[in-house]
């Protein structure tokens, strides 16, 4: 990978040399054509306003799209041009990369390069835009081959070689029959290969997977990554062929996914942008704080009620913050495989007991050593460094380590039955996560180790 990374810097580095050489324009033109698109989108972070300009008059409209398509945060170079070359530019793209970078646009210029936008092309962006964004048909592209099932081999590759021209997502091939209704799919490479006398019919996939517009993406994420295909044909509900999903737009959705999900798990109701407004990251984070803020309130309140406990035996406050740190770590850590697990479809009620099972049993015999470990050390640490009897020393540690036991096992459980509780009524389980986790475990792990304290410690063995 650094050997990857490096070599990109050194074709950016290359490419902003080659630019400001001072070439004429046709020789400039000849030499850009050895280079990547998205090391020209590279350099054109290094580039002046004045040089990009040049390179917009002198590239052409269809390749600066393809340039343009590699670039994040595209607006601000969609700014350099006026609204007649941004339409050329967006006119020659993908529909689904002209809906990205449209979108990017406020709302009077959007609709400014729409108007000069021909009927096809307008038709293909409306129609990704009517889809909202967690539905398949608002992830597709219109650039795909489909010809009819009943060609001759000879009149498909004609089709072929003539779409092709506009369109170049070409290894596969889809098919419609009569009526216009999604028939299959053909390998490229089996048409090419194709004898003349060969029927269409015996090249074609009839059980080609595909999807519907409406469904949820993130609930078919597994399903595509499972057939593994450079892409999977969208139907509407009359089973016509909108458009298909490529294996690079499962990339950026499985990307955006787990950016979403990363921000949930740190308490945002979504991922935020390094350039995002303060008002707007505010928003992002204050409904989770609000909430946690009772919480805390509750878990504040639950500890007042043992200040009894504290002002009569004042060391165990010491030791409150290990019970705290290890019962977050483990509901932590049972809620990350949890939601790794959920994200198969597939998953049946008795995979879900088995895994509340498992993670029990983890927490428990890790709760078994660390609270075997924390008896021995703590109970010495109290004897030689607080000077107290064997017999008291050795009772408070073994509350300890009896408390870190319990609290460890009822973590894992949370960690892992809150999600899927979430996850049954269908709210995304990574919402149910990280900060609710640890409040919750904090919670649990006061009580049992302060209710451990008041029992066993002061009335059990009448400590203090």
């Amino acid at each position: 990978m650094e050997n990857e990374v490096s070599s990109n810097n050194i074709f950016v580095e290359e490419l902003v040399e080659l630019i400001r050489s001072g070439l004429p324009d046709e020789e400039l033109i000849a030499k850009l054509e050895d280079y990547h698109e998205n090391d020209i989108a590279g350099a054109f972070e290094q580039l002046t306003k004045e040089e990009r300009q040049r390179l917009y008059k002198i590239l052409g409209a269809e390749r600066v799209s393809e340039i343009f398509t590699y670039i994040e945060d595209v607006e601000d170079y969609i700014q350099e041009l006026d609204i007649k070359n941004v339409a050329k530019i967006i006119g020659e793209m993908d529909s689904d990369d002209a809906v990205d970078i449209l979108e990017e646009m406020d709302e009077s210029i959007q609709e400014q390069v729409k108007n000069l936008l021909d009927e096809e092309t307008n038709a293909d962006i409306n129609l990704i835009q009517s889809y909202d964004d967690d539905e398949i048909g608002s992830k597709i592209t219109t650039n795909y081959i489909c010809i009819h099932n009943d060609l001759t081999i000879k009149q498909a590759m004609q089709e072929l070689v003539k779409q092709a021209g506009e369109n170049d997502n070409i290894s596969t091939i889809y098919t419609v029959d009569k009526d216009g209704k999604f028939y299959g799919a053909i390998e490229l490479k089996d048409l090419i290969i194709a004898r003349n006398y060969v029927e269409l019919e015996s090249l074609i996939s009839t059980s080609y997977p595909f999807l519907y517009d409406h469904e949820k993406v993130t609930e078919n994420i597994e399903r595509i990554k499972d057939y593994a295909e450079d892409s999977l044909p969208v139907l509407n509900s009359k089973n016509e062929i909108i458009g298909i999903i490529t294996a690079q737009d499962i990339i950026e959705v499985v990307d955006d996914e787990m950016g979403d999900d990363y921000a949930k798990l740190a308490g945002l109701t979504a991922e935020e942008d390094l350039r995002e407004k303060t008002i707007d990251s505010m928003k992002k984070r204050l409904p989770w704080l609000i909430g946690l803020l009772f919480l805390g309130i509750m878990v504040s309140t639950v500890v007042g009620g043992f200040e009894k406990v504290v002002a009569v035996l004042p060391i165990v406050i010491c030791f409150q913050s290990l019970i705290l740190d290890m019962a977050g770590n483990v509901g932590t850590q049972s809620l990350a495989v949890t939601i790794r697990v959920l994200m198969d479809e597939n998953l049946k009620t008795k995979d879900k007991v088995f895994l509340a099972f498992k993670e029990a049993k983890v927490g428990i015999v890790n709760g078994l050593f660390l609270g075997s470990v924390a008896f021995v050390l703590i109970g010495l640490y109290i004897k030689f460094a607080r000077h107290l009897p064997y017999r008291d020393a050795f009772l408070i540690s073994g509350c300890v380590g009896f408390a870190l036991l319990v609290a460890m096992m009822i973590s894992s459980l949370v960690g892992t039955l809150v999600p899927m509780f979430f996850h049954k009524i269908k709210i995304d389980p990574a919402v149910a996560s990280g900060p609710l986790i640890t409040t919750v475990n904090d919670l649990v792990a006061v009580v049992t180790y302060y209710g451990l304290a008041w029992i066993l410690l002061i009335n059990v063995f009448g400590m203090g």
